[in-house]
């Protein structure tokens, strides 16, 4: 294989071979994620977390979806201050890998029973379609591991360097207007080298997401590697490839490779970007070992040569650009599935369920005739297979259970991250916060219709977890003058599901921040502002990008 020399030593594997550059590196050479598990089953689960290494416990669990959480009582002040271990509780968050956010029924139940037993019914939807669970304990893991894979569900690389869950189309397989569907893609990938030693030692994370629906129903900009549906002149229906987004505290948005890729050809070039990120990503420091800071550097021209000359051995076919066709992209309501029945999507508030939650969803989807459940990339949940003549009677089963199929604009498009409730990187609260900030702005918007819905997404720290830079209105979580708030970014946009020139990151103005209590006021405010000074026809984002600071203030 043909090396490179970079400016200086980046710890690539292709370049300067395999010595560890940092501590990081070092623990996963010592020792596979992966191999953690047997130490859970045989040991940490019957002695206790006292037992647990502190390598594994800060690092190697993980790859089992895995990780301490944040002990209770400790406020935002002092998140900087603390050490891990003074973090950290002696409980944990479990991440269950929901591939494509697809589930049937039984596995929904089996999610709902385990909440109740072992979360204390935690059990909220994550913006990468996995079901998160929290005060888990080490002695209950291994039967909790047992019961979802009897019903073929795992946390097997939930979380750590390793390829993460995949996004996939919530509708794909049953809508009408499916360009392709994505399902064999994912199937196949993650049927083949999910748990494999292969990519079990990555420079860090990396995100995949596939979708064959035509509003690009996955945020496609910002993952590793996204896989979008279009339709080539010539060779039929197939995959636009990007690689290189991530969000994180350096946000950089993906990059077209140029190719169009078929459906049987696509676990093969996934197989090639993850390698050439094994082999070429940069591992020397990890705030730079992100695929993002490759592409940057190489750029999409030199990476597709790379991938075709040393991963692949042969050209790939140059394709058109995908781009959404401006329908929603949440799937929220109730909509056609190309065999007559309907699918209906609901919207939880800002994804909190809990384990009997879960489990009266799955009953009621029974009695509607169905046997399948999706969970989608912004917290919000859809019911497939419906039989029409029953689909009322589950929207109104589901709202009392607090699930909305028909929701207010700010219920619909508000996300909100773990927040400092169980996260250790945390200075704010944020899922109660949010709830609370939809139930006011409801109440102050009551009989008025905001189309499109504005986002709102809600972060408890400069990691992104919710997306706050590519939101309408985006919230990083800080301390402000002694008080807990956030630093705002307006006019953030993805292409995905929305009939755009152009993705961008949000934009700051200079010195407005809020505090937490100041919140729904500033939402207020800057809406109906929006709403007063727009142009006709302009929506949130394209006004925030381009109005004067005094109407955003």
């Amino acid at each position: 294989m043909p090396t490179r020399t970079p400016t200086r030593d980046q710890g690539q594997w292709a370049v300067s071979g395999r010595s560890p550059l940092n501590s990081d590196e070092v623990l996963k050479q010592e020792a596979d994620g992966l191999t953690s598990r047997d130490r859970v089953i045989s040991t940490y689960s019957k002695e206790g977390f006292g037992s647990i290494s502190q390598e594994d416990l800060f690092a190697r669990l993980k790859w089992w979806g895995v990780y301490t959480q944040r002990k209770q009582g400790i406020d935002g002040h002092r998140t900087a201050s603390l050490t891990p271990n003074e973090l950290s509780d002696d409980t944990f968050m479990m991440r269950v890998r929901i591939d494509g956010g697809q589930l049937t029924t039984e596995q929904t139940k089996v999610l709902g029973a385990l909440s109740h037993e072992f979360g204390r019914d935690t059990a909220d939807i994550t913006d990468r379609q996995n079901i998160q669970y929290h005060w888990i304990r080490i002695e209950d893991v291994p039967e909790i591991w047992e019961r979802l894979e009897a019903v073929g569900l795992r946390t097997t690389e939930a979380c750590g360097d390793v390829p993460r869950g995949f996004l996939g189309s919530p509708v794909a397989g049953i809508a009408a207007d499916e360009i392709i569907d994505p399902t064999p893609t994912i199937r196949g990938i993650v049927d083949q080298w999910i748990g494999s030693p292969e990519f079990s030692n990555l420079p860090r994370k990396f995100k995949t997401a596939v979708t064959g629906h035509p509003s690009i129903d996955i945020p496609h900009e910002i993952n590793d590697i996204s896989f979008v549906g279009v339709v080539h002149p010539e060779l039929g229906p197939g995959y636009d490839v990007w690689v290189g987004g991530a969000l994180a505290t350096t946000p950089k948005l993906a990059k077209r490779l140029g190719v169009w890729v078929s459906q049987e050809e696509a676990p093969e070039v996934w197989h090639g970007v993850v390698s050439i990120f094994r082999d070429y990503g940069y591992r020397l420091r990890r705030t730079h070992a992100r695929l993002k800071f490759l592409v940057e550097d190489w750029g999409p021209e030199k990476f597709r040569q790379v991938l075709e000359d040393e991963y692949l051995h042969r050209k790939l076919h140059d394709g058109p650009a995908a781009h959404p066709d401006g329908s929603p992209d949440d799937h929220i309501g109730v909509h056609a599935q190309k065999d007559g029945n309907v699918y209906i999507g609901f919207a939880p508030t800002v994804g909190r369920l809990s384990g009997p939650k879960l489990t009266a969803i799955a009953e009621a989807a029974e009695k509607a005739g169905s046997h399948r459940i999706r969970l989608t990339p912004y917290q919000k949940l859809l019911v497939l297979d419906v039989l029409p003549e029953r689909a009322d009677e589950l929207v109104a089963e589901l709202q009392q259970l607090g699930l909305q199929a028909h929701p207010s604009s700010f219920r619909r498009a508000t996300m909100a991250c773990s927040g400092i409730e169980f996260c250790k990187l945390a200075f704010v609260e944020t899922k109660g916060l949010a709830a609370r900030t939809v139930d006011e702005l409801e109440r102050r918007f009551a009989g008025e219709t905001i189309e499109p819905p504005i986002t709102l997404n809600i972060n408890g720290c400069p990691n992104s977890c919710a997306r706050f830079q590519v939101a309408d209105i985006g919230l990083k979580g800080q301390i402000i003058k002694g008080e807990f708030g956030f630093q705002v970014h307006l006019g953030g946009r993805l292409e995905t599901g929305r009939h755009l020139d152009e993705s961008r990151l949000g934009r700051t103005v200079r010195g407005l921040k809020v505090t937490s209590e100041e919140l729904p006021d500033y939402v207020e405010r800057v809406v109906r502002s929006f709403l007063a000074h727009r142009e006709e026809g302009q929506d949130f984002a394209h006004w925030a990008i381009e109005a004067p600071e005094e109407q955003l203030a």
